[in-house]
């Protein structure tokens, strides 16, 4: 790397933000915590921006492997703050629609998978035992296969017997 180029971009050694160890100009990751390493003139400045934010608290050792569902929320606000914990924590997650719940007029409405990297996915659910948002897995499968027929049945047929009283008030009246 030329001179200029170090000088220009801070200049000095890099260092982990991390765990503040100096590596020579050759290194490019922190070999224990595997985090890039930044000019030394940067390290102590704050993130750039939310979004960068946000990335510097994710534990690269929770990264790896296919998504796996862990959680599941009622609405989009109670899957943000099931993110915000795993996040505080070091595991990334995103959310995804559940099935049948597509409806593209209510983006916000409807319930939520949480999902994680494989590497995330034994600890997640043991950060979430201990909250008050844990759901139980049988409300997830409820919801979402919507309600049972017996119970449409019966509500359908109510109906009907009601519809018929006011048809049959209506006919004496007249």
């Amino acid at each position: 790397m030329p001179s200029s180029w170090s000088a220009a971009s801070g200049g000095g050694p890099l260092v982990c933000p991390r765990c503040a160890i100096s590596y020579p100009l050759s290194e490019r990751f922190c070999p224990n915590c595997e985090m890039p390493l930044v000019y030394a003139g940067t390290a102590g400045e704050g993130p750039v921006t939310e979004t960068h934010e946000r990335l510097r608290k994710i534990k690269p050792q929770y990264t790896r492997g296919e998504p796996v569902k862990v959680g599941f929320a009622r609405n989009q606000a109670e899957a943000e703050l099931i993110q915000g914990f795993l996040l505080e924590e070091g595991i990334p997650s995103f959310l995804k629609r559940s099935p049948g719940f597509d409806v593209p007029d209510f983006l916000a409405a409807g319930p939520r998978d949480v999902l994680v990297p494989e590497t995330g996915a034994a600890t997640a659910p043991e950060l979430l035992a201990g909250t008050e948002v844990d759901s139980d897995p049988r409300e997830a499968e409820r919801i979402a296969a919507g309600p049972s027929p017996a119970r449409l049945a019966a509500w359908i047929l109510l109906a009907l017997i009601l519809a018929a009283a006011i048809v049959g008030v209506l006919y004496r009246l007249s």
